[in-house]
């Protein structure tokens, strides 16, 4: 798994968008056994966000509002 510092690579957090790809291309586009990679995406925008703030951008974090309501709905499907 790639390191926290993902939210220094350019654009920020692309190797774990580039993950989500290979996750969901050696799995026959099975969405539920990607779930790991997709978490650390979204722990990696909310890194990104918090360091930068909510007004950064990068094409590979969906914008604060959503990676807040999808993080939301992960933790909530943990319980």
């Amino acid at each position: 798994m790639a390191g926290k510092d993902d939210v220094e690579a350019k654009p920020p957090c692309h190797p774990r968008a580039c993950a989500i790809q290979d996750c969901l291309m050696r799995n026959n586009y099975n969405e539920a056994k990607c779930q790991d990679v997709v978490k650390a995406l979204y722990t990696c925008c909310e890194s990104f966000y918090e360091r930068y703030g909510d007004e950064a951008s990068s094409p590979s974090c969906p914008k604060p509002s959503l990676l807040r309501l999808k993080m939301k709905q992960l933790n909530e499907g943990n319980k």
